[in-house]
């Protein structure tokens, strides 16, 4: 009965949320997956050809375009660590939390699967491992990773008084950027549903939650820094 109950109470959230938002997650999450992490596994099926710099021109190309494409239908966050902070700062709705996330990561283990049937088991399917293991070394760095990400999302993305139209441009600029300085060294995921889709379908787990709680606790960081910076946020609704 209990179950029951809550199985409910989850269909009557998602039938709350919009529609399109929802499926806006889905697909744009599954392509960033798919482009982001096709890029590593092709660069080791080719010896290298699309190289480490092409991998993170990739990664924050796909982010801008996919801001550009749907962010007037969902916002475009394609990322759990976003959405939880963006709906602890007030500007999100709670009951689409649970929605959004389980969109997200659904696009991304599917964009997983689809890039294992095509391309086979090469490069751990682009997932996000601490070099040498060091899990206490990642925790740091995708907490900072994280905060600077998100802090340029509230500057460039939500702040009215920033210029308009850049927010696509800034926010992926800077997915490239510290994918191209700090990937070798976490993955740079700043994403859990970037770090999940490969972790599923792929079945590696290793020092996974880093790349759970590190983001959304960076991402928290950056919506305290925010609001330090912007009197409550009121100067920038």
């Amino acid at each position: 009965m209990y179950n029951y109950i809550v199985l409910k109470s989850f269909i009557k959230e998602i039938s709350q949320c919009r529609r399109e938002a929802i499926i806006s997650e889905a697909i744009g999450t599954f392509i960033l997956v798919f482009a982001g992490t096709g890029a590593v596994m092709v660069n080791a099926i080719s010896n290298g050809a699309v190289t480490h710099i092409g991998i993170s021109f990739v990664f924050g190309s796909i982010v801008a375009a996919l801001i550009y494409a749907v962010g007037h239908l969902s916002g475009a966050h394609f990322n759990p660590a976003v959405t939880l902070a963006f709906w602890n700062s007030g500007f999100f709705p709670k009951r689409q939390v649970l929605p959004y996330i389980l969109a997200q990561l659904l696009g991304a283990s599917t964009a997983s699967a689809l890039l294992l049937a095509s391309l086979g088991s090469v490069a751990n399917l682009g997932a996000t491992v601490p070099l040498n293991g060091n899990w206490v070394q990642s925790f740091v760095l995708e907490t900072v990773l994280t905060f600077i990400l998100m802090f340029v999302i509230f500057g460039s993305g939500l702040d009215r008084r920033a210029p308009i139209g850049f927010a696509g441009l800034a926010i992926g600029l800077t997915v490239g950027v510290e994918a191209a300085f700090m990937g070798p060294i976490t993955g740079a995921s700043m994403n859990p549903a970037r770090s999940f889709g490969p972790a599923l379908i792929g079945g590696i787990w290793q020092h996974h939650w880093v790349y759970w709680v590190a983001p959304i606790l960076g991402a928290q960081l950056a919506a305290i820094a925010y609001r330090q910076i912007s009197n409550g946020f009121r100067d920038i609704k």
